[in-house]
């Protein structure tokens, strides 16, 4: 009888161990693989910064003040905010893109190749339809985005999208 009594002590004991583990790789894998939905949000955040960072490089020498200015506040804003959006995706296990994809390089490259007045009517137009699809974007995962730090950097940050876009919209208007 004592036999079958350890047997069985034994066999729950490794049950409970087994079931611990599985416990424990459950809870760390899920912390080393975040939400899907999150990674594609952070993912085109990232990359719509780095190609406004482009484009507006682009108008740092324009004659046009409220542009230049325009672009000067975009690189900062955005460079600012991508540092944050990699703080955030590194802790969660994220790996952000460093280069806009093939769409947004076609849209520098084009903007790259034009001077003067039709570099600025461009610039002005890509930067409303960028920032209307950003906001819109950043509005979604507002709803959607699971992690709680993501989400009050989506919060934090579309406050300063609004003013970009309150900003480009008046420059065109000026134009």
């Amino acid at each position: 009888m004592q036999a079958c009594h350890n047997g069985s002590n034994k066999a729950t004991t490794t049950d409970t161990t087994t079931t611990t583990t599985a416990e424990v790789t459950k809870t760390d894998s899920s912390k080393m693989l975040p939400d899907t939905g999150d990674v594609s949000f952070a993912k085109k955040a990232a990359q719509g910064g780095v190609t406004e960072i482009a484009l507006s490089k682009l108008e740092l020498q324009s004659s046009n003040n409220k542009i230049k200015d325009f672009a000067n506040m975009m690189v900062t804003d955005h460079t600012d905010a991508g540092n944050k959006l990699t703080a955030i995706s590194m802790a969660e296990n994220i790996t952000l893109p460093t280069l806009p994809d093939t769409v947004q390089q076609a849209t520098i490259t084009n903007l790259s190749q034009k001077t003067g007045t039709d570099l600025n009517k461009a610039y002005v137009a890509q930067m409303i339809i960028d920032h209307k699809n950003t906001i819109a974007m950043f509005e979604a995962a507002q709803k959607t985005v699971k992690d709680t730090t993501l989400k009050q950097f989506i919060t934090a940050t579309l406050p300063t999208l609004h003013k970009h876009m309150d900003a480009i919209n008046a420059i065109k208007s000026g134009m």
